[in-house]
């Protein structure tokens, strides 16, 4: 679905309606999935298995819109600066406001396209482009743009709209357009009518059963990003590399990589004939996710990671670490959830023997194990302060766990090691914990 349109008819739908269209006070504090989403360290996690300090690091935020989401950047990366552009002058204005009001004042907006981002003649540690790519006249050309002010080590975060699960919108569009509704940026009529129609369908129609959600239809913002969005455009994963490849950047990893294991997909991995299990597992990862997208298109968005091209490095996956690996392993709390709050919390549940669900306070993968009971929560309690070697950790656990509950004769070493990786794995497993190699 690619509807040609004018770039000035998209800046007049965004200045008419800034995206995201909230009040100036909102915060995102509380939206913990946002923050998490906006942290720059998963993404360095991600393709260095290291976790990096955002102090001092500079974000682009392109197409910041009305600022919502640079706000979030902020807010997730304490001590950066933020940088946003966009097309649209209104936004840009309420975006400079919007970040005073909150108190961040390192930050800095220009009106300005995404080719002309290096007239900046600045080098950017992490860009942000969300919910922006799939309206410019070409992917490439954008991505190039970001590479050209991408410093060596940066790390791109981009969307695209998924073709497969935003089919039923594109329908809609085509109905829009051929009723003379998307010639230009919409108005209060245009968004009315459709309301009428998409109300007065029968509930059987597939565009109604599939696209409509009453509870959403008096929001001008909802109507205008799915059923009149101009320049709207649709891709399948292969599109998406082809133009990492155009642009010489490489793959890094989707940003909610959880969700894109094609084994959970499965309801036994062990019961698929054997040939399909050796198949399904060596096939690249272009091929993979574009199997699951065929497989369960529900992603409006294509989100990833991108970034220049490293060369070979050997990362050691957590999962065939030796024993030495795990000794000189460092363990790390991720950094949104050490709040005092959470803090509390836990020493709370210590102090009356009660598990812990790191699901309540931050839920990465709601299918992954994240509840600790309480004298094992007792051994990571410093995490919550500062990151700890293994070591350190081993040794509050062998203190706090002396006798093997099975034999009931002194814990050894060994024995200690097994434990506290135990409960360790499936924390790191869950997105709660990072584990750093020292070598």
């Amino acid at each position: 679905m690619n509807i040609m349109t004018n770039i000035d008819e998209i800046r007049n739908q965004f200045n008419s309606t800034p995206y995201y269209n909230c009040p100036l006070e909102d915060s995102p504090k509380k939206n913990k999935i946002q923050l998490y989403c906006h942290n720059m360290v998963n993404s360095f996690y991600r393709r260095d298995q290291k976790v990096i300090n955002s102090e001092g690091k500079i974000i682009l935020d392109a197409g910041c819109g009305s600022g919502y989401k640079s706000l979030i950047l902020a807010e997730a990366n304490p001590g950066a600066k933020i940088v946003g552009i966009d097309m649209s002058d209104k936004s840009v204005e309420i975006a400079r406001e919007r970040l005073k009001y909150h108190g961040f004042y390192n930050s800095e907006f220009h009106c300005i396209p995404i080719e002309k981002i290096p007239s900046l003649g600045i080098k950017f540690d992490y860009i942000n482009c969300d919910d922006v790519l799939y309206l410019v006249p070409g992917v490439t050309p954008g991505l190039k743009a970001f590479k050209s002010v991408l410093k060596p080590d940066g790390i791109i975060r981009a969307n695209l709209h998924s073709s497969l699960q935003r089919q039923g919108f594109f329908r809609g569009q085509r109905i829009w357009q051929k009723l003379g509704f998307m010639d230009g940026a919409p108005e209060e009529e245009d968004y009315e009518i459709v309301r009428s129609v998409m109300r007065n369908l029968k509930d059987i129609i597939d565009l109604k059963r599939t696209t409509w959600r009453e509870q959403q239809s008096e929001s001008v913002e909802w109507l205008g990003a799915n059923y009149l969005l101009l320049g709207d455009t649709g891709i399948e994963i292969p599109e998406l590399f082809a133009f990492l490849r155009e642009s010489n950047l490489e793959f890094i990893s989707m940003l909610n990589w959880h969700y894109w294991d094609l084994l959970k997909l499965f309801k036994n991995w062990d019961d698929l004939p054997m040939s399909l299990m050796f198949q399904l597992s060596e096939l690249s990862i272009e091929d993979q996710l574009h199997l699951h997208e065929l497989f369960h298109p529900k992603q409006r968005l294509l989100d990833f990671f991108c970034g220049h091209p490293q060369g070979d490095r050997t990362i050691v996956p957590v999962e065939e670490w030796t024993d030495k690996d795990w000794k000189q392993a460092q363990v790390h709390l991720h950094p949104q959830l050490r709040t005092e709050d959470l803090k509390e919390e836990a020493m709370t549940a210590i102090s009356e023997t009660r598990s812990l669900n790191f699901n309540d306070y931050l839920c990465i993968d709601p299918l992954s194990p994240s509840t600790i009971e309480s004298t094992a929560l007792g051994a990571l309690l410093p995490l919550f302060d500062s990151p700890c070697s293994f070591l350190q950790l081993l040794q509050r656990w062998q203190t706090l766990h002396p006798i093997n509950p099975i034999t009931w004769e002194a814990n050894t070493e060994t024995e200690a090691t097994q434990q506290l990786k135990s409960v360790i794995i499936p924390l790191y497993e869950s997105g709660h914990l990072l584990l750093e190699s020292q070598e």
